[in-house]
């Protein structure tokens, strides 16, 4: 009795966990009750709450053509460490294009490529007639297939930073064939705002401002060597649109958003405007450029666009730098939000976009409960007519199955989608398929003359092993779909998983405390219902 007593204190326990759990989801977030459990609604899928579907292209070549730029840089700097002047490297069709000055130091300029840049193949070298060497570089086609992956890689990490920025309640982001990745953002209701932060390249420069240049030489197409022309975005009309102006900076950054480690917003007189946290070689270099260009200009480019362009008034060290460009409050938080998460590898492209009503959601969870409701009426139908009293008790702890599945959604914060929902119908199924299997066990010993209590016990402990082991399989199995599936494999998964450890804990062990209940009331001969 001891041991009953203890058992129904368990199931007493586990039932009202599971009902504290499930609060929130019957009576909303901001009710009473749902102020006392400790989890929140039930997170819903795109299929049922609505939300944005976008399929993004990522543009590799312009990121290849990036890298290969940025590696000129790097062996310009490099060669001049040792004693090799090489001149105006060059990006074009994936090729990078350089000059060695001197001819007579072809090889130890072969040598520092071959020692430092191993993953870029020389396709040409050509003298030139004043005596220069041409020197044509691309990545090897190995290199180009696993920058190629870590590019779509990096891109992935970088949207799904992007989107835990929204709050959404598991984001589905995965690669695709082609160099696209799929953005699945349940419960989000502006596809606009999803979009453009989405596909920001986030591009961040610092560049020293050439205020000696000719603007309007550089507006015809006429600029001195080593400089670019931008346009500073200087006023915000009513609209919200800026008025621009020309701007001539030199063309190597003096530091890029590499080095960030922080962006946020922060306000001051003139409205909100982002606040930069550098590492400690960004310092480094901020100090250095500040304390070498006092007096001048140094424009903050996003994305090809100049947002600001102060003078520098002192050297700036600490690794800090704001930037302003009279933002609105949203549009200062999204842009720390894309700062924080890094900048996008390439520019992406929308390719597909599809956003989800509530009212289809709504449609698609009518018809996923209608169907659970017709599914789970005709299972318990089936059980009283053919095991009476016995299918009561089954249809009792499939009730408590289900519910015990949505509390365990809700208290480890998984998403329930139309999958979700086909897992629960298949459990609804495979719940009473436990009781089958101990209630058929029951009638053998039974019809072998046993006692109700005897043959309850031997029913129970022949069917327990059968039951496990059937279960513990399929459990392995949609553990299996759950760690290498994606979306909605995943979410039937997680059902399944729910609904089968549920189910044996309400059939091996609830059941028989409630069979147990029954004999403990019973004389030894009383007949079963079963």
């Amino acid at each position: 009795m001891t041991s009953l007593r203890f058992r129904l204190l368990l199931a007493a326990a586990v039932t009202a966990i599971g009902l504290l759990c499930i609060i929130p989801s019957l009576t909303g977030e901001g009710s009473v009750a749902a102020k006392l459990s400790p989890v929140g609604t039930i997170n819903l899928g795109l299929d049922l709450k609505g939300g944005v579907h976008l399929t993004v292209g990522v543009d590799i070549n312009t990121a290849a053509a990036n890298s290969l730029a940025q590696n000129g840089q790097d062996i310009r700097a490099l060669a001049r460490e040792d004693g090799l002047v090489v001149l105006r490297p060059s990006v074009d069709k994936g090729v990078l294009s350089l000059y060695l000055v001197d001819s007579a130091k072809q090889g130890a300029f072969d040598e520092l490529l071959a020692k430092s840049y191993g993953n870029l193949k020389v396709l040409s070298r050509t003298v030139q007639d004043d005596g220069k060497v041409r020197y044509d570089l691309a990545m090897s086609p190995q290199y180009r297939r696993t920058f190629e992956s870590e590019s779509l890689s990096q891109a992935v990490k970088i949207i799904r930073n992007r989107a835990d920025e929204f709050g959404v309640a598991e984001p589905d982001i995965r690669k695709q064939e082609g160099n696209r990745i799929q953005v699945q953002l349940p419960g989000l209701d502006d596809p606009e705002r999803a979009k453009r932060n989405i596909s920001r390249t986030a591009h961040l420069e610092f560049k020293i401002v050439d205020d000696a240049a000719d603007v309007a030489k550089a507006v015809a197409g006429v600029l001195p060597p080593g400089r670019e022309l931008l346009m500073l975005q200087s006023h915000r009309n009513v609209d919200g649109a800026f008025n621009e102006q020309p701007l001539v900076v030199y063309k190597d950054a003096a530091l890029t958003g590499e080095h960030i480690t922080n962006a946020f917003v922060g306000f001051d007189s003139g409205g909100p405007y982002v606040g930069l946290h550098f590492d400690a070689q960004g310092g480094r270099i901020f100090a250095r450029v500040t304390g070498e260009n006092v007096g001048k200009r140094l424009a903050i480019i996003l994305d090809g666009k100049a947002s600001s362009a102060p003078v520098i008034q002192d050297r700036i060290a600490g690794g800090r730098a704001t930037i302003t460009g009279r933002f609105t409050d949203q549009e200062a938080h999204d842009l720390a939000g894309v700062l924080r998460s890094g900048a996008l590898p390439a520019p992406i492209n929308i390719l597909e976009e599809r956003t989800v009503g509530p009212s289809l959601g709504q449609e698609s969870i009518d018809k996923g409960l209608f169907a659970g409701f017709i599914g789970a009426g005709l299972v318990v139908v089936f059980m009283v007519v053919y095991y009476g009293m016995s299918g009561v008790i089954a249809n009792l702890a499939l009730a408590l199955n289900i519910m015990l599945i949505m509390a365990g959604l809700a208290a480890f914060g998984a998403t329930l989608t139309m999958p979700g929902i086909a897992g629960i119908v298949l459990t609804i199924g495979m719940a009473v398929d436990a009781n089958v299997i101990i209630f058929e066990r029951i009638r053998e010993e039974l019809r072998r003359g046993l006692t109700a209590k005897a043959a309850i016990e031997e029913g129970f402990s022949r069917a327990t092993v059968t039951i496990l082991d059937a279960n513990i399989t399929t459990v392995i199995a949609a553990a299996i779909l759950y760690q290498f599936g994606t979306g909605p494999v995943r979410g039937f998964a997680v059902t399944l998983i729910l609904g089968i450890l549920a189910s044996m804990f309400t059939a091996i062990f609830v059941s028989r405390i409630i069979f147990d209940l029954w004999t403990a009331r019973k004389d030894a001969g009383a007949a079963l219902s079963i």
